[in-house]
């Protein structure tokens, strides 16, 4: 047996692949059995087990038992770092308190940008961490964290920082996105134009100068940011070279999305009041709709995004966690998938595209992560599942798996077979 965060070089045979997140380098014969190769923490080669070059004979050989191997999960869309939790509000909600009584009770946004700014650079990253792996215990393998709850200079590098630090301490893609345009912070009430200069000014170009921006994010709705502001952050990302998203359309219409757009984002996030318009300018750049079921449900909002016409416009549809204290406290993106499919409509290939191929797509990682092709690092999961609609049927279930992640096994282990097996068959 293979013992965990061992290296995962070697052909990986006994496999079922799905055949929409896979890109075989010869063709595979429906119900063939499937290798994929890895070495230097790369993946080599994919395709059926019979045709495995020669050139790979000598790796070892491991029998994946018949598994479903799917690219490692992508969470596109987290808040993960941040101080306090914000379950109380959750309780003062159902008890019947309004807004106006849990935001003088000290909740809301300001609640987690106090307790942000009150942790330190260490503590935040302890707190951070349990959440991190619980997700990437479930197969996820790149993961984008924002800041946002910070909302000054030294504050917002410390989310940053520890972004950062996750990624490199738990061996995880991470992609890190400013989000200093998420809420206007206390010392700033009735000066929104003064704190959107100050993020373009003065914020942005610090960190990103620290190289801790890997894409820039604005909170766009009627209880944030203006579409002007809006636009004045985008415009110093793109004077800066660093790609756009946007939290866009949540609320009500705003028509950021056609914004976005218009400066090439990545992605347009949560979309449930999105227009025609917006779906079109989308489809025109290449955007990314990530779809955030965890939000809906705990909001118990009743405004589902325009699916229908965004498949028949043929935009991508991204799935994420949505993972914050105050909206989405998700920390499992198989129930995500699931709840996109149950509250969402969307189709069991759509959900499985949503959770590998597109959210790579919204992080700019199309041709690295979320699918199984050659000449692309190790990430991978095996599965006990005897078809692809359980990994979006089940929820709450946590069955035995293997993970691949970055080249290294860090969950589970196949057997071994003998290094001169020469023999592919099943």
């Amino acid at each position: 047996m293979m013992s965990s965060t061992a290296c995962a070089t070697g052909v990986w045979r006994h496999l079922r692949l799905v055949p929409e997140l896979a890109v075989p380098d010869v063709p595979l014969a429906a119900g063939a059995w499937a290798a994929v190769v890895v070495e230097g923490g790369m993946l080599r080669w994919v395709g059926p087990q019979s045709a495995v070059p020669a050139a790979y004979a000598a790796l070892p050989q491991f029998d994946g038992g018949g598994a479903l191997a799917t690219p490692g999960l992508i969470d596109c869309h987290t808040h993960l770092v941040y101080g306090g939790q914000r379950a109380n509000e959750f309780a003062m909600r159902l008890a019947g308190a309004s807004y106006e009584e849990v935001a003088k009770a000290g909740g809301g946004i300001v609640s987690s940008v106090n307790a942000t700014r009150a942790a330190s650079e260490d503590e935040l990253f302890e707190l951070a961490k349990p959440r991190l792996q619980a997700l990437l215990d479930e197969g996820v393998c790149a993961i984008e964290i924002k800041s946002g709850y910070g909302l000054a200079l030294a504050h917002e590098r410390k989310q940053l920082r520890v972004a950062r630090r996750l990624g490199e301490a738990l061996g995880v893609t991470v992609r890190t996105t400013f989000l200093g345009a998420h809420a206007l912070p206390p010392e700033f009430a009735g000066r929104s134009q003064d704190y959107i200069d100050l993020v373009c000014n003065d914020m942005l170009p610090a960190l990103a100068q620290e190289g801790l921006v890997d894409a820039v994010d604005v909170f766009c709705e009627r209880i944030a940011f203006t579409l002007a502001e809006t636009e004045q952050v985008f415009r110093a990302a793109q004077q800066l070279g660093i790609p756009v998203k946007l939290h866009a359309e949540q609320i009500s219409d705003m028509g950021g999305s056609q914004l976005a757009a218009r400066y090439g984002a990545l992605s347009c996030d949560h979309i449930e009041h999105l227009s025609q318009a917006g779906i079109d300018a989308m489809k025109a750049s290449g955007t990314v709709a990530v779809l955030l079921p965890g939000a809906y449900y705990t909001l118990r909002d009743t405004q589902v995004p325009p699916i229908a016409q965004l498949r028949a416009a043929g935009v991508p549809m991204a799935v994420s966690t949505d993972h914050n204290p105050g909206t989405s406290p998700a920390l499992s993106l198989l129930l995500m998938a699931n709840m996109a499919c149950t509250l969402f409509r969307l189709t069991v290939p759509e959900a499985l595209a949503g959770i590998t191929q597109h959210a790579a797509r919204a992080l700019g990682l199309q041709d690295t992560h979320g699918l199984l092709a050659s000449n692309r690092p190790a990430n991978f999961v095996l599965w006990p599942f005897a078809q692809a609609a359980e990994l979006a049927y089940w929820f709450g279930h946590k069955p035995a798996r293997t993970i691949v992640r970055q080249g290294r096994v860090v969950q589970g282990a196949p057997a071994c077979v003998p290094s001169t097996h020469q023999g592919f068959t099943p």
